[in-house]
């Protein structure tokens, strides 16, 4: 294998009330900590997430409108028997990997969780957006918090070290980042049809929740391929996608 260390850069679009964005994001993360602690491959890799609404506005407007619980809201919108086997599925992973996913609580909107979260990535890249995107899937998902309350966010903001909880009330109280984030949300969705999906190196997308031995794989392709010119290391064409 080259000496060189080569930079991956990756691109991740999901939204934090998405449970398959959980998934995908915890079996990322560990694909990458097992190519870097056990693998060692020469390889460092940069990490920015970009925002998608699960929900659209048209079917829950913003974070004012009326909550409903999660049970009530998905039974109404995609039915009795889909939310079920959704449910089925996602406690499946959760229990095979001992990591905690729950359905109680409200139906949050998303849109404040991903302004603080790409005010996160602009203070400090992925070492400041990351902590915080755990944070929220861990009071979205696990906890059945409100990730669009503004107490909720700003004390994980504080929590976290985005920014202090009075400066996060700040933030959401002003309409920081609101245009980039609707703009974001609204380009995303013409071109995807479901997330997650992970944007590799700009050229090559790798759609759903995939298991970290599939990111393995592809790590490891990328890391004997020797530059970031080099052709595609994938054994099919994988559909590239610019945002």
């Amino acid at each position: 294998m080259s000496a060189f260390n080569r930079t991956v850069k990756l691109t991740v679009i999901s939204d934090v009330i998405c449970p398959n964005c959980n998934i995908g994001q915890h079996e990322l993360i560990g694909a990458i900590s097992y190519c870097q602690d056990t693998l060692h491959l020469p390889l460092t890799f940069e990490i920015e997430f970009l925002p998608f609404r699960l929900i659209p506005t048209r079917i829950l407007p913003d974070e004012n409108t009326p909550k409903v619980s999660k049970d009530e809201f998905f039974t109404s919108t995609v039915g009795k028997e889909p939310w079920a086997a959704m449910q089925a599925s996602i406690m499946k992973w959760s229990q095979e990997k001992n990591i905690p996913i729950a359905f109680k609580g409200l139906v949050s909107q998303s849109t404040r969780a991903h302004r603080l979260s790409r005010k996160a990535y602009q203070i400090g890249g992925q070492n400041k957006q990351l902590p915080f995107l755990c944070a929220v899937f861990r009071a979205y998902l696990e906890e059945g918090r409100d990730v669009a309350d503004l107490d909720v966010l700003s004390d994980i903001s504080e929590q976290t070290g985005v920014m202090s909880k009075q400066e996060a009330l700040d933030f959401l109280h002003s309409n920081e980042l609101l245009e980039e984030v609707n703009t974001m949300c609204e380009k995303v969705r013409s071109k995807v049809t479901g997330v997650p999906m992970t944007i590799i190196d700009g050229k090559w997308c790798v759609q759903g929740g995939q298991s970290s031995d599939v990111f393995i794989q592809i790590f490891k392709k990328l890391a004997y391929t020797g530059v970031s010119a080099a052709p595609s290391p994938f054994a099919a064409p994988v559909v590239a996608l610019t945002v």
